[in-house]
C-alpha cells in the first residue's frame, strides 16, 4: 500500500496558516519571543535586558552576551547547533519509518494509534492490499476486559534499533505470503520493525490439478520480489523463510522455488507438517497463561490444518512445544475444502457436509484422546491462530475495519462461536463481502474455515476459544533468537 508522496508538507502548511488567521482575529493574543523563529525583525534589539525564568526564581540575561541564540530561546557556545529533528519518511508499501509502535498485548490504559499503512480502511489484516506493520512487542498480553483486547504502548528509539540485531521470518502459504523483520527485547519477547503481507492464493485450483497454475505462481512470485526488496535493505542476522502445504503437495513445487530463488534470490525452504505445528505453537506460547492444564491449538490454513494437544499439567517449561503430547495436519484448509464443496454459496446442507468430511479427517487422528480427563477440565481451552478465528472476533466485535490490537489474545464462548457461524451462514456472497472483517479476498473461503472450527469444537468441546493473530512467523523469530542466544543477558544491549 504506497504511501503518497509529498504528503505531509502542504499539511504543515494548511495548519500554520490556521494559526496564523487565528492569532491576526485576536489581538489579544501576542506571540511569546520564545517561541518565534530566528528573524532580525523579531529578535530583541541589542542591549536590552529580558526577564526569563531560571529554578523559580525570576533573573536577567542581556542578549548582547557573548554566546550566540538560537532561534528557540537556547543559547549555544562556540560552534555547537541544535540537534535536528528526524521525521519519519515513508518508504515502498506504505513502510514508514520506525517511529509508531504496536504492542501486541500491551499494558491497559495507554494509547494506541496504529502505524501508517498498518491496515487498509475497511479491511482484514491480510485482505485486499499489501499490508505493513511498524515496531511491534510480541509480549503476554494484559488481561483483557468487556472491550476484546488489550491495549498497545508506543516506545522506542533510534539508538536502541541501532544496536539490535536483526532477524526475519517469512511464510509462503496456500493462501497468504507474509514476512516479519524483528529484534529482540526482552527474553521472550521481540518487536517488530517490518511486516508484509498479500493474499496471493498460490494454491488456487490445485485440489483439482494438483499442480500450482501459472497465475498463481506468478502472484506469489511479485510478492515475494516485495519480500526480498524489503529484506536487501535491512543488515538480518538470522532469517529462515519457508513454504507450506501449496508447495509440499503440489508436483510443481520444487520446480516453482527454484524460480523464487532465480528471480527473486530468496531461497525457501518446504518444512513437513510436524515443523509447521511445533512453529505454530511456538508462536503462541504468550497466550496460554500460568493457570490453564492443558491446550488444543490449531492454525486453519489454505491447504492444511495443523492441530497440536498440549499437557501442561506437570511443571511448565520455557519452551511451549517440549509439552506436545501429540498432533496431526490434516490435509484440509479453508482454500481445498472451498474448491471441493463450494465457497460462495454455502448451505446449511453443504456446510454440514464440509463439517462431517473434516470429522471423519479427525476420526482417524489417533492422539486425540492424549489429553484425557484434562480435556474436560475448567483448566482447558481451545487456542486458534488463523484467518478463520480472527475474522469471527473481528466481526463479533462490530469492528468498522480490522483491528489486531483487539483481536489478538481476545476470549471468545461457545455460545459467541456459535452465534457467529449461524450469521455468516445465512449471510448471502454479497454480504460477506461487505463485512469490513471478510471482504471480497475472504468472502468464499470464511464459511469453509468456520466448518473446519466447527469440526475441531465438536472433536475437543470446550467453553472457550482464545483468538491469536499470530503463527508460524512468530514461532521461527521465537526460535531463531533462542538458538541465536539473542536473549541472554551478555548480549541484551537494552539491559
Amino acid at each position: 500500500m504506497d504511501s503518497p508522496d509529498g504528503g505531509q508538507e502542504p499539511a504543515a502548511s494548511g495548519a500554520a496558516g490556521k494559526q496564523a488567521d487565528s492569532d491576526r482575529n485576536s489581538p489579544t493574543k501576542l506571540p511569546r519571543p520564545h517561541l518565534l523563529k530566528a528573524d532580525a525583525s523579531v529578535q530583541p534589539k541589542a542591549g536590552r535586558k529580558r526577564r526569563k525564568r531560571k529554578r523559580g526564581r525570576k533573573v536577567f540575561a542581556r542578549d548582547d552576551a557573548q554566546t550566540g541564540q538560537t532561534g528557540s530561546g537556547r543559547q549555544t557556545k562556540g560552534n555547537d547547533t541544535p540537534a535536528a529533528s528526524q521525521s519519519p519518511q515513508a518508504g515502498p508499501d506504505g513502510d514508514a519509518a520506525a517511529d509508531g509502535v504496536r504492542q501486541a498485548g500491551g499494558k491497559p490504559g495507554q494509547p494506541h494509534r496504529a502505524a501508517q499503512g498498518a491496515h487498509p480502511a475497511g479491511g482484514h489484516a491480510d485482505a485486499g492490499k499489501d499490508q505493513t506493520k511498524q515496531l511491534t512487542d510480541h509480549s503476554p498480553p494484559a488481561p483483557h476486559h468487556a472491550h476484546g483486547g488489550s491495549k498497545p504502548h508506543y516506545g522506542g528509539h533510534p539508538s536502541w534499533r541501532a544496536q539490535s540485531p536483526l532477524y526475519a521470518a517469512l511464510d509462503l502459504g496456500t493462501n497468504n505470503c507474509r514476512l516479519l523483520v524483528a529484534s529482540p527485547t526482552r527474553p521472550g519477547q521481540f518487536r517488530v520493525v517490518d511486516a508484509f503481507s498479500r493474499i496471493v492464493r498460490l494454491g488456487e485450483g490445485l485440489t483439482a490439478s494438483g499442480r500450482l497454475a501459472d497465475a498463481a505462481m506468478d502472484r506469489a512470485v511479485e510478492a515475494l520480489k516485495v519480500c526480498a526488496g524489503k529484506l536487501a535493505g535491512r543488515q538480518v542476522r538470522g532469517r529462515r523463510l519457508i513454504a507450506t502445504e501449496a508447495c509440499r503437495s503440489a508436483a510443481n513445487g520444487e520446480e516453482f522455488l527454484a524460480r523464487v530463488a532465480s528471480e527473486t534470490g530468496l531461497q525457501l525452504e518446504i518444512i513437513n507438517r510436524e515443523t509447521e505445528a511445533r512453529l505454530a505453537v511456538s508462536g503462541c506460547g504468550s497466550l496460554i497463561e500460568q493457570d490453564v492444564q492443558a491446550v488444543v491449538l490449531f492454525d486453519i490454513g489454505g491447504g492444511s490444518s495443523e492441530i497440536a494437544l498440549i499437557d501442561l499439567s506437570a511443571k511448565r517449561t520455557p519452551r511451549l512445544a517440549n509439552h506436545i503430547v501429540a498432533w496431526t495436519s490434516l490435509p484440509v484448509g479453508v482454500v481445498s475444502l472451498a474448491e471441493r464443496f463450494g465457497g460462495r454459496d454455502v448451505t446449511p446442507e453443504s456446510y454440514e457436509a464440509m463439517v462431517g468430511d473434516v470429522t471423519g479427517m479427525l476420526g482417524r487422528f489417533e492422539g486425540r484422546g492424549k489429553l484425557g480427563e484434562l480435556a474436560s477440565g475448567a483448566e482447558f481451552h481451545l487456542l486458534g491462530t488463523s484467518g478463520t478465528v480472527t475474522t469471527l472476533a473481528g466481526v463479533s466485535l462490530g469492528l468498522e475495519k480490522y483491528e489486531r490490537r483487539r483481536v489478538d489474545g481476545l476470549w471468545m464462548s461457545s455460545g459467541d462461536v456459535d452465534a457467529m457461524s449461524n450469521m455468516l451462514l445465512g449471510w448471502d456472497f454479497a454480504a460477506r463481502v461487505a463485512n469490513p472483517c471478510i471482504g471480497a479476498d475472504r468472502a468464499d473461503l470464511v464459511l469453509a474455515g468456520c466448518a473446519i472450527l466447527e469440526a475441531i469444537r465438536r472433536q475437543w468441546p470446550s467453553q472457550r476459544l482464545r483468538v491469536a493473530d499470530r503463527g508460524l512467523r512468530e514461532g521461527i523469530l521465537t526460535e531463531l533468537m533462542a538458538s541465536d542466544g539473542a536473549w541472554r543477558r551478555g548480549r541484551r544491549p537494552w539491559r
